[in-house]
């Protein structure tokens, strides 16, 4: 079968690597000559990902069989739409489906509407009057968030990135001013305390299939300060739970998700592909963040490394609505990806550096890679403003995966950063801890 991966990044690697394992044909659209996808890829184009003409007229001259879109932009023009009109199933959302990531005002109004578990207060705003009256009644304990996409670099919490009634007037201003996100419009709602997780499930319109829950590290430096990034690593734990999250919480959230795709089936926005919930394990239970409409960068590196199902048939079943009744398994173990990003990453990354990475050297300690959103050129490689290559350490114990994470990034040199403590027992018990004390006590 010729399959086409739609995307440069890391998490299109992830991808790319998934599918090859079943020794299909891939093929590629990318924005950047990502050096790991270009050389499993038996051929790729050089595209801009949103430029819907090209990438379909590429597919169709390539005689592609199924295509898998990695990013969200690509999936807010409608290329999923305009592939399936040219007889190429796609495992990846329609226009319509994937504004449950692409509007977030569209995600909280569609809960709020069907009565989805989960939600949280909320107001969508268009004009300053809204956001003060919003201020006035949910009070200044709030989130702002664009209403479109922000490559997940938007959202500004009160008591972090906004410390004052003022702040939030400000920023709230700043975005309905330059149409941050592409509108103007935001959302503003309460504040949820707890413990942030991904949870992602497979899914073809009516079945979903869950994976394993993985907790990402938005923020740029170590101790989860900094500005907020598109994630610097996340880990994940055998079994498929996370050391603060029950069998019930999760089940929670599974729940909350198929609400979600039986609320888009109803409104005739039948959902296939993969769907992401970030969840906030508040008091109460889960609680949505918010939805994305692909697997997450770096989560898909977590889940697709430990993925024994044959990928490029989950795909296939996606994108053909008979995901029932088919065995979609994960192995046992422990997942620490770790990001190495330009220098100045999160405020003014340091672009056209070159990185030298030991891939010979990174296999031998056990550890996978995983390019991203980097250049390759005359056979060097070469940063852009965004992250440059992930590190999977796979184990069955959190600790030792990251420790082949950590070693194998000694691998890596140039201008760059990594947060080092992803993974480390010092931050996954602060985890527990902070949710024994959100509960009170009671788990």
């Amino acid at each position: 079968m010729r399959i086409l991966a739609i995307g440069g990044g890391g998490r299109e690697h992830a991808i790319v690597e998934a599918l090859a394992r079943s020794e299909h044909d891939i093929y590629a659209c990318m924005g950047n000559s990502n050096p790991g996808s270009a050389r499993r890829a038996k051929e790729f184009l050089l595209v801009n990902e949103k430029d819907v003409a090209k990438v379909v007229e590429y597919a169709v001259a390539k005689g592609i069989e199924l295509a898998v879109v990695g990013p969200e932009a690509p999936l807010e023009v409608g290329i999923a739409d305009a592939l399936e009109t040219a007889g190429i199933p796609t495992a990846s959302p329609t226009k319509a489906a994937a504004r449950i990531e692409t509007s977030k005002s569209f995600a909280r109004e569609l809960m709020l509407r069907r009565k989805i578990e989960g939600r949280t207060k909320f107001v969508v705003a268009t004009d300053m009057d809204q956001v003060r009256s919003a201020v006035d009644d949910l009070g200044e304990d709030v989130v702002v968030k664009p209403s479109g996409l922000t490559g997940g670099k938007g959202v500004k919490v009160y008591g972090e990135h906004l410390m004052s009634r003022e702040d939030i007037i400000g920023y709230a201003t700043d975005i309905l001013d330059r149409r941050i996100g592409g509108r103007a419009q935001l959302v503003i709602e309460e504040k949820l305390i707890g413990e942030e997780f991904t949870l992602q499930a497979f899914c073809d319109g009516e079945t979903l299939v869950p994976m394993p829950a993985v907790q990402d590290h938005k923020r740029a430096f170590e101790g989860d300060a900094g500005p907020n990034t598109g994630g610097m690593g996340s880990y994940s734990q055998s079994g498929g739970l996370l050391p603060f999250l029950s069998s019930d919480d999760y089940d929670a959230s599974v729940g909350i998700m198929r609400g979600v795709i039986e609320a888009l089936r109803a409104e005739g926005s039948e959902y296939k592909g993969v769907l992401y919930g970030q969840f906030m394990l508040t008091r109460e239970g889960p609680k949505v963040v918010e939805f994305n409409a692909r697997l997450g960068d770096p989560e898909a590196m977590n889940v697709l490394t430990i993925l024994d199902a044959d990928f490029a048939a989950v795909c296939e079943r996606m994108a053909g609505g008979n995901l029932a009744g088919m065995d979609v398994s994960f192995a046992s173990m422990s997942t620490v990806c770790k990001y190495v990003v330009p220098e100045g990453y999160g405020t003014k990354p340091l672009a056209g550096e070159e990185i030298r990475i030991d891939e010979t050297a990174i296999a031998n300690e056990g550890a996978v890679l995983y390019y991203a959103n980097v250049n390759a050129d005359e056979g060097r490689v070469l940063t852009t403003t965004s992250r440059s290559a992930g590190i999977v350490g796979v184990a069955k114990e959190i600790a030792d995966a990251e420790r082949i994470a950590e070693s194998a990034i000694q691998h890596v040199s140039g201008r760059i950063a990594v947060r080092h403590d992803i993974g480390k027992q010092a931050m996954l018990e602060s985890r527990v801890q902070h949710m024994k004390e959100v509960r009170g006590g009671s788990r």
